[in-house]
């Protein structure tokens, strides 16, 4: 019984989320799983993602546990970072050039690719609504990549997110600036820029 508590234990110290990955790594069987579902201890959120019973349930997190190449950008790294009010309706996730996107838009995912050089550009992690560590471009480099015109982001979306950032103590213009000149942006950053500041 006592890895059982252990399990329980471990959910619990992660936002009520325990993953197959995270059982395993600390040297307990799957097998253990099962009978925590079986128990009703634990709720299965997703393929390798369990929860406790009651804990809200992130599919943010969910989707990344999944998809682990995948970067969320564009319009949910906007939400991600509280550049738009808006919640997605689809999420946006970014992978390597090569990655088989069959599974990721199986599972209704917007799914954009880059080039290897481009693909960390930006990189960083950020806490979901539900509370979890997920990856995600910097607000930055989202700001870039929504500007590109393949993006298709709505451009009153796109004004919204510049005049949030362009408010926050947080922001970096300098690296702004250096994500626009390697993303070929650098117009239309420049425009929105002498707008609001």
């Amino acid at each position: 019984m006592e890895i059982i508590e252990k399990i329980i234990k471990m959910a619990k110290e992660n936002n009520g989320v325990v993953t197959t990955a995270m059982i395993v790594a600390a040297g307990f069987s799957r097998g253990n799983i099962k009978y925590l579902v079986d128990k009703g201890k634990l709720e299965k959120s997703s393929r390798g993602v369990y929860i406790l019973p009651g804990v809200w349930d992130d599919e943010i997190f969910n989707l990344q546990n999944r998809f682990k190449k995948g970067i969320y950008s564009h319009e949910t790294a906007l939400f991600l970072w509280d550049l738009t009010d808006r919640t997605p309706n689809k999420y946006h996730m970014t992978f390597p050039l090569n990655y088989n996107l069959k599974n990721p838009k199986e599972e209704d995912i917007q799914c954009a690719q880059c080039k290897k050089e481009l693909y960390s550009l930006g990189l960083t992690e950020v806490i979901t609504p539900g509370r979890h560590i997920v990856k995600a471009y910097s607000a930055e480099r989202t700001l870039c990549d929504i500007l590109i015109p393949r993006s298709h982001v709505d451009i009153q979306m796109a004004a919204e997110a510049f005049k949030r950032y362009a408010v926050r103590v947080d922001r970096n213009i300098p690296l702004l600036s250096e994500y626009a000149k390697i993303l070929k942006v650098e117009a239309k950053i420049r425009a929105y820029l002498e707008v609001l500041l």
